[in-house]
């Protein structure tokens, strides 16, 4: 039987992000970054590239991903009214395939040109979310969706989290 204390540690181990999500061979990825940066963008190339590599992959959540942790792993799902949506601006809402829930092994954030330093400290490769510490992957916020998308899946520190 849970006490209130326990309950209250569970529920403060979940939450909701303004992200995109996708599964790449077995492997969430989680792209955060602020409204108009490109994750959406980002995601859909993923999806492509990795399709295109002949990899197993699809989107988890576009805009609204909760985070839970579960057994010391950060599990990421799309919200239910909006599975197997994804924004393409300017053109509207596609429906791709998708899969509800993933463990997520790395997290892509945008940053801008200012933000990407030239020599980045030791410990700028790792994020922690939701009481969980993930591998990190800046990208810049002003290149082009599919150039980044196989840039990260070129990367082999990227390689060596999703395969």
């Amino acid at each position: 039987m849970s006490t209130k204390r326990d309950r209250a540690a569970a529920n403060a181990e979940k939450s909701q992000l303004h992200a995109s999500a996708v599964v790449i061979a077995e492997a969430g990825v989680l792209i955060r970054g602020p409204s108009g940066a490109g994750k959406s963008s980002l995601a859909f190339a993923l999806i492509a590239a990795a399709e295109d590599a002949g990899l197993f992959a699809r989107l988890v959540g576009d805009d609204r991903i909760g985070i839970e942790s579960r057994g010391g792993r950060l599990i990421a799902y799309g919200h239910p009214m909006i599975l197997g949506k994804i924004e393409r601006r300017g053109q509207g809402i596609f429906e791709i395939p998708f899969l509800p829930a993933a463990v997520v092994r790395l997290v892509i954030g945008f940053a801008g040109e200012d933000e990407l330093p030239r020599y980045p400290k030791p410990d700028h490769d790792h994020i922690e979310l939701a009481g969980v510490t993930l591998p990190f992957f800046r990208v810049r916020q002003d290149a082009a969706a599919a150039g980044l998308a196989l840039a990260v899946l070129a990367d082999p520190r990227v390689r060596r989290k999703l395969l």
